[in-house]
């Protein structure tokens, strides 16, 4: 992982700096917010930056998403400085980690803002094969097409790829196709020089020129427009990019993996994907099988996940229960391995016997009936020192649903440290449902 500081290294931060250091971070350090756009601009790319509090945090966050730059920023500061931590949440930090560092928080906070999931969990028949694959085809520099339903794990493929390849000490770098408007893919992909169009305020290095010498996974690639294949096609056959607005076209070496959720054949029939592009993308396939298909490993992915997110919240260690695992696995898993993380994560705050019991798992189309249960599970769990607000389920009785709803999101978010993602996932929900609500609390005052 690589982490960006920005800051005087004279402090405290110099320590926290360490402790990722010695957790197997890269660490590169800048002085101020304009060094570090520069930084950024140029390709020196980051996946997570720790900000000192006397920098202008908002004044960075601002410029990251005018410049889209999706990078999880983490506020620190001396003490537990309540109104310095609450003004960088608003700001938009993730978390705010209070100096002198402990090491363990340092950790937790490396490990929950950037869920870099690397474990491959693959005992199943219908994997085994994938996987020896999948070993076999590393080392090269062959281009794979990873395909399979969403939540499949076709990132974790990827990046276990590249793990086991010679570019493993390279960089990997993943781009959504799906995620970025088609305006601004080409920018994102192949960068742009200052002034090539309003907004381009510096030049920018793009994706491809970013993970030379490494992995380039581009994500969902089968969402990108017609217009812009032709030019990513040119780069895959060549190794060659030009920036926009660029004279001259920048050589790149790179090892190209590509994801999509889709019929890609049936796609190249409709027009929709050009077909030389697909025969270039396709070199090597590894087609994932969805969670229901491999059976075998349900269990042991809902025990790794299960002891994830109780390092997470500091909680005790549960085996499954056999009437937990039995549950799990008759199940249909129709959001497949992400489905069943979000599942274990609430099953573990939801659990109070000895071993996960099948009550504590939450299956598609619970939610509503186990609210109250939930709520009573996450303020019972609240991380040490926070106080406990619900004991029972009497707690609701004559509360609106509104009311319940309020202190369930609020007592989830404050479980996570401010966390949005974790809190989403905790709850259910998407991340834009959970901003809506905390824009209307604050709206409220209430």
């Amino acid at each position: 992982m690589r982490l960006m500081i920005i800051g005087s290294l004279n402090g405290q931060i110099a320590e926290a700096g360490k402790i990722a250091l010695g957790r197997g971070a890269s660490v590169a350090h800048c002085e101020d917010v304009e060094q570090a756009l520069g930084a950024l601009r140029s390709g020196r790319g980051a996946d997570l930056v720790m900000i000192d509090i006397k920098q202008d945090v908002a004044q960075f966050i601002a410029q990251l998403e005018e410049e889209r730059f999706s990078i999880p920023v983490v506020a620190c500061g001396i003490g537990t400085d309540a109104p310095s931590a609450v003004k960088a949440i608003k700001a938009g930090a993730k978390e705010y980690i209070p100096l002198p560092p402990n090491a363990e928080m340092i950790a937790a906070v490396l490990q929950a803002v950037t869920e870099e999931t690397t474990d491959m969990i693959a005992g199943d028949p219908a994997m085994k094969g994938l996987v020896s694959m999948a070993d076999k085809i590393a080392p090269s520099d062959a281009t794979v097409l990873i395909t399979g339903e969403s939540g499949t794990g076709k990132e974790v493929m990827s990046r276990y790829i590249h793990n086991k390849s010679k570019r493993a000490q390279g960089p990997f770098i993943s781009i959504n196709c799906a995620a970025i408007p088609e305006n601004l893919l080409e920018s994102e992909l192949f960068g742009h020089e200052k002034g090539a169009f309003t907004g381009a305020v510096a030049r920018r290095i793009g994706k491809f020129e970013e993970a030379n010498g490494g992995t380039l996974l581009l994500d969902e690639v089968s969402e990108m427009h017609p217009l812009l294949q032709a030019k990513l096609l040119r780069a895959i056959q060549e190794r060659v990019i030009d920036r926009i607005g660029g004279k001259a076209p920048v050589k790149v070496d790179i090892r190209l993996v590509a994801t999509s959720n889709r019929d890609m054949e049936a796609a190249v029939r409709e027009g929709k994907f050009r077909e030389d592009l697909y025969f270039r993308l396709n070199v090597v396939n590894l087609h994932l099988p969805p969670l229901r298909e491999r059976i075998s490993d349900i269990a042991p992915l809902a025990q790794m996940f299960a002891d994830k997110y109780s390092e997470h919240n500091g909680v005790a260690k549960k085996k499954m229960s056999e009437a937990a695992s039995e549950k799990l696995k008759a199940h249909a898993w129709p959001g497949n391995v992400r489905e069943l993380e979000n599942t274990m994560h609430r099953a573990i705050l939801m659990s109070s016997e000895a071993e996960i019991e099948a009550g504590a798992i939450m299956l598609s189309g619970q939610k509503s009936a186990g609210l109250a249960q939930t709520a009573q599970a996450v303020t019972q769990k609240t991380a040490a020192g926070h106080t406990t607000q619900a004991t029972d389920s009497e707690a609701f009785v004559a509360r609106t649903v509104a009311e319940a709803e309020k202190d369930l999101i609020l007592n989830t978010l404050e479980h996570c440290l401010g966390n949005r993602t974790h809190a989403a996932n905790i709850l259910g929900i998407s991340i834009r449902t959970l901003r809506n609500k905390l824009k209307e609390y604050g709206e409220t005052g209430t």
